[in-house]
């Protein structure tokens, strides 16, 4: 089952979206070369430019996670949804042919495991995302 979705597009953009009137006021910030590394490290993880990252993380201290790493969040969770989709089909159709008769899929053991994994990665994704 592949784990790429089409979600990861619809909630990404690396730029702020523009505000009518544009923005008026603007802040130089010097940085060691350390410090760049750091800062291009983890803007490349939420996969946002170092400005937006800056701004999201100073608007958003008293919030457990800038709304990037939300969005990321529910991302995560989409994939998942339709991980989960896949996987109730490959059950039904386990359950059809365990009910024609036949012997129960030996595929069926490995199924249930990975909707286990499945379901401890969404309890992981829901506390990641801290509403």
């Amino acid at each position: 089952m592949s784990e790429q979705t089409p979600a990861g597009r619809l909630f990404s953009r690396r730029r702020r979206a523009n505000v009518e009137g544009g923005r008026q006021h603007e802040h130089k910030v010097k940085v060691s070369p350390e410090e760049e590394a750091l800062l291009l490290q983890l803007a490349e993880k939420q996969g946002v430019t170092i400005p937006r990252l800056l701004v999201e993380s100073a608007l958003s201290l008293d919030a457990p996670q800038t709304p990037t790493e939300r969005k990321q969040g529910l991302v995560e969770l989409f994939t998942i949804t339709r991980l989960l989709a896949n996987v109730a089909n490959n059950v039904n159709q386990m359950a059809k042919h365990a009910n024609s008769g036949d012997d129960f899929p030996a595929e069926a053991a490995a199924t249930l495991a990975y909707v286990k994994a499945l379901s401890f990665r969404i309890s992981d994704t829901v506390n990641r995302i801290n509403w």
